[in-house]
């Protein structure tokens, strides 16, 4: 029996030893996390034993997990665009593992569409920017921070009215009657593009200062995850987070004077006068004063703005937080222009469930308060008589005080449909609004602890906006007056959005090493709600007296739309060196009828790692080499009204009235519609080659691309009696955008003491419509008239938008000249030879697209100084001026009931004034430029306040100068048509910031 009980206790003894070997011959688990050396987790880094085939790779949150890991076993850590590294395992089981990046820094995680990427890892054309790049000084708008950036990104400030933001084309505009703005992501949001009642431009609403990077996806193999919003490019907005460990402040404020650089060129006063006596009757001259006012000098001033930060950030525990407030209180230089703002951001980005579980909440609150400066001004500034005071200080005080032409016999007192006082126009408006706006998203990231590689991700978003103000004009005021001085205007506007995201999608990413293979799989569902609540009111007086016939039929209109979509990603690499990305997504927009709700939106693109082959592994000067080849499908609904493929009756306007009796009554009338309108369709096929030389001391990449959009929308002509308007929107022509685009990115220099840093970039895009009319390239269709004009009884068209032309050409009569070189009014060139100058002797001529633009950037660093700047230019865009032509002839002086000032383009061509003349191509001048956008001197002060804080200097210019051929005030603008441009300033900036 003892014998018995000792065989047993020696075989569970035995029993004991052999699973103890059992357990040690499988090893550990090891899990850890990979790091930059400034602590970003670093993704797809491969994890191997050294000698062995048991391998794993990080995450995007740079963890990883392997198993079967013996003590004294080698741990290699490789990745591309970092430094091998090789770590032996202990006795622990958690490693912290920091890798050094090599110069360049291919191994950058990039945002792309639902998800992260290296550099290394793209196959699309994708480019990004982060905030040590960004240009500094005076920044109203994110988008002016990569202005000159980016190739194939053209960024035009719409004005130098404080917050009026920009007109941004990627890759050139694929659209006619759609929108040609691109898609702007904000931490996962997608914004709509629409403007905001009471707000300058949307991305005004954004600080600046919360960003920390822009992501550009340019062709279709990149955007075509966002389907039918993503044929103008998509910009993904990251806005800075909670980075965890100790408090750190960041304090930074600026201070800025602003003054318009040029002036318009007109008549001086003596000038004016001496015409007036030349050319007038006893009558105009009598009309003339004896002041020399120059009303440009009136409306414009000197312009103070101040931006001032404060951001906490850090963690409490295992919750990594980030708080900024930010002000900013800025002037325009048009007299009683100004904005302020107020921002408020949050972030939290805890992680829960052994890392397993990745929490961002994003929260982001802006409230604006604005004057609109009264822009009619402008205007008027050019043309008012500067022989006249700004005050009548002989008068009767009426009119504010101001001086304005006058007629004894009118029952105002006024001088009917003329003119009025410039500084009147600014002082006697006040056109104020109080925007909000609050975007803001819940995401959640979890991890799945069964497999590890799969992973569900959750984001719930909102962008929540409130666009209210009012528009109050005196009584007094001579631009709204009625006998009687019951004029003016007291009105109110209010427009509420509510627009919501839920996405939902699942991500696999597992390394395959016996396969030599990565897999990247994901898969997801999207919801996107749009609703607009429009306000509608009636309209007062200065009194508060209602207006007749102004009560709105109803208290306010709810347009809504809603975008469902499913999509799904593959990225596949193969040897590290062989990389495949596909991407497939089908959308439902409520903005179209059934049959044509839904689409497919795909895209393929492959890239090839070559400098990874071996016949290049030795290659010591090219560091880098890969090339890229994509082809994909993308859409535009933006710009499509949400009913429009439905018959609907509309309100008729107040002044299209229907009288019974002694009443007035607006009617409903059906509306034009279109029930097969669909969205727009862009195919983009992109073939790309990405280097570098001298262990990415020398980073670039050329790329060559065809846009070609079909379904364009069009304003097409229809057959009487066949619906309820002469025209409608349908899809009908085509377009094509082709390009190259080249960016190099240098450090020449780099030492203790020096480093020096260069980029330039430039892009050519040709733009061309191929198609307007259901039948294909029919000769008979004149194109559509666009680029309205001044000028004349009903203005006029100075460009049109026909078959085998860019956007936006020129369209107009070539000019006759006499021998010494200048324009002979009124004779042109007779295009037919029939006899007769009619729109059959138009001609297609320049276009306001740019063949070309380029921007160039470069910064130097002497131990603690530094000093940049940066250039952009444009070449082979024309501008039509269109204020010589519409105030640039005697007409203009002479041809009213009062005096009016001119161009002194007059003094060139002496032109009597003729409607024809506003369409001669003598108008057209080559607005191509080189432009330094920014300035910039910087200092760092080192420690101070007791060493707690580490101290930054620098002094910024802004819109230093520009060297042009063009005789108007600015070649840059958007449209091609120069007419009255709020001018932008140059801005001269002092700023500090301190870091806690």
């Amino acid at each position: 029996m003892n014998a018995l009980k000792r065989l047993r206790s020696g075989s569970f003894a035995v029993l004991l030893m052999l699973c103890s070997s059992l357990l040690y011959g499988q090893g550990r688990t090891i899990t850890g996390t990979v790091t930059d050396t400034a602590g970003k987790p670093l993704s797809a880094v491969t994890v191997s034993v050294k000698g062995k085939k048991n391998a794993g790779a990080t995450g995007v949150d740079g963890t990883f997990r392997l198993q079967n890991v013996n003590p004294g076993d080698v741990l290699v850590f490789t990745s591309i665009g970092v430094s091998s590294l090789e770590r032996t395992v202990g006795a622990d089981e958690s490693l912290t593992i920091q890798m050094t990046p090599l110069a360049g820094n291919l191994n950058e995680v990039v945002v792309i569409g639902y998800g992260t990427s290296r550099k290394t890892d793209l196959t699309g054309s994708v480019a990004s920017v982060s905030a040590k790049d960004f240009q500094k000084g005076q920044i109203s708008t994110p988008e002016q921070m990569i202005a000159g950036k980016l190739p194939g990104v053209s960024i035009i400030s719409n004005g130098g009215q404080p917050g009026s933001g920009s007109t941004i084309r990627i890759r050139g505009g694929s659209s006619l009657r759609a929108s040609n703005d691109p898609l702007i992501v904000i931490d996962g949001v997608p914004m709509e593009s629409g403007t905001i009642p009471g707000a300058s431009n949307p991305l005004s609403f954004i600080n600046p200062n919360d960003i920390e990077t822009f992501t550009v996806l340019k062709d279709a193999s990149a955007a075509a995850i966002y389907g039918t919003r993503a044929a103008n490019g998509v910009i993904l907005i990251t806005t800075r987070k909670g980075t965890g460990g100790k408090l750190r402040i960041n304090f930074s404020t600026n201070f800025s004077v602003s003054n318009i650089a040029n002036k318009v060129d007109v008549l001086d006063a003596d000038t004016f006068r001496e015409i007036v006596n030349q050319n007038g009757t006893d009558a105009q001259k009598a009309m003339m004063g004896s002041h020399n006012t120059d009303w440009q000098d009136e409306i414009y001033r000197t312009a103070f703005a101040t931006d001032n930060n404060i951001s906490v950030s850090g963690g409490i525990k295992k919750l990594p937080y980030r708080l900024s407030l930010g002000y900013t209180n800025q002037s325009g230089v048009l007299l009683t222009d100004k904005m302020q703002r107020g921002s408020l951001s949050l972030a939290l980005n805890p992680t829960f469930l052994d890392n397993h579980l990745k929490v961002d909440l994003n929260f982001k609150g802006t409230v604006q308060k604005t004057r609109f400066g009264n822009s009619a001004a402008i205007g008027s500034a050019l043309s008012f008589d500067p022989t006249h005071p700004v005050y009548d200080d002989k008068g009767d005080g009426r009119f504010g005080g101001y001086w304005e032409w006058r007629d004894p016999n009118s029952p105002t007192g006024l001088v009917n449909l003329v003119g009025r006082n410039p500084v009147g126009l600014l002082e006697q408006r006040f056109d104020e609004s109080e925007p909000i706006r609050s975007i803001g998203n819940l995401q959640l990231d979890y991890k799945f602890h069964f497999l590890p590689e799969l992973r569900a991700n959750v984001n719930m978003g909102y962008d929540v906006a409130r666009g209210k103000g009012t528009i109050f004009v005196s009584d007094s005021a001579a631009s709204d007056y009625a006998a009687g001085g019951a004029g003016g205007q007291n009105n109110q506007y209010r427009q509420d959005r509510t627009n919501t995201i839920f996405d939902f999608y699942l991500n696999y990413n597992k390394l395959f090493g016996g396969l030599n293979s990565r897999v990247d799989l994901t898969a997801g569902y999207s919801y996107n709600n749009f609703l607009t609540k429009v306000y509608n009111y009636a309209s007062f007086n200065a009194q508060g007296v209602k207006y007749p016939n102004s009560d709105p039929a109803f208290p306010y209109n709810e347009p809504e739309n809603t975008l469902v979509s499913f999509f799904g990603r593959l990225n596949y690499t193969f040897h590290d060196r062989y990389l495949l990305t596909a991407t497939l997504r089908r959308d439902g927009s409520s903005r179209f009828a059934e049959a044509n709700r839904w689409g497919m939106f795909p895209s393929v693109a492959f890239a090839w790692r070559i400098k990874d082959e071996k016949f290049l592994q030795d290659a010591r000067v090219l560091s880098d080499l890969k090339l890229r080849l994509g082809w994909g499908v993308t859409g535009q609904q933006d710009g499509i009204n949400n009913y429009d493929f439905l018959s609907f009756y509309a309100l008729s306007s107040p002044n299209a009235t229907y009288q019974f009796g002694n009443n007035y009554y607006q009617m409903y009338r059906p509306g034009a519609y279109n029930p097969n309108i669909k969205w727009e369709e862009t195919t983009t096929s992109n073939i790309g080659l990405d280097f570098g030389f001298l262990d990415n001391r020398i980073t670039g990449s050329i790329d060559a691309y065809i846009k070609k959009t079909d379904d364009l929308l069009n304003n097409i002509p229809q057959p009487a009696g066949s619906n309820f308007s002469a025209f409608f929107i349908a899809n009908v022509g085509s377009m094509e955008n082709k390009g190259i685009e080249f960016n190099i990115n240098a450090t020449p220099v780099k030492n203790n003491d020096w480093t020096w840093d260069a980029a330039f970039n430039v892009t050519y895009n040709r733009n061309r419509i191929t198609n307007l009319t259901v039948v294909p390239n029919d000769p008979t269709y004149r194109g559509i008239q666009d680029g309205a004009i001044s000028g004349g009884v009903g203005g006029g068209f100075s460009q049109i938008q026909q078959v085998g032309y860019s956007r936006n050409t020129f369209n107009l009569y070539q000019q006759v000249y006499d021998k010494s070189g200048k324009p002979v009014e009124n004779v042109f060139v007779d295009v037919n030879g029939d006899g007769i100058i009619n729109q059959d002797d138009l001609t297609k001529t320049e276009s306001a697209v740019p063949d070309v633009f380029m921007g160039f950037s470069t910064n130097v660093s002497y131990k603690r100084f530094n000093a940049g700047f940066v250039l952009r230019a444009s070449i082979g865009n024309y501008v039509y001026n269109n204020i010589y032509s519409n105030i640039g002839n005697l007409l203009q002086i002479l041809g009213s009931a009062v005096l009016y000032n001119a161009s002194s383009n007059y003094l060139e061509t002496r032109f009597h004034g003729n409607s024809n003349n506003l369409l001669s191509d003598y108008y057209i001048q080559n607005g191509s430029f080189l432009r330094m956008d920014n300035f910039l001197v910087g200092y760092d002060a080192g420690r101070v306040i007791n060493s707690k804080a580490a101290l930054r200097l620098y002094l910024s210019a802004q819109n230093v100068f520009v060297i042009t051929k063009y005789k108007g005030l600015d070649p840059e603008i958007s449209n091609g048509v120069d007419n009255n441009l709020y001018p932008r300033p140059r801005v001269f900036t002092v700023g500090l910031n301190l870091n806690f």
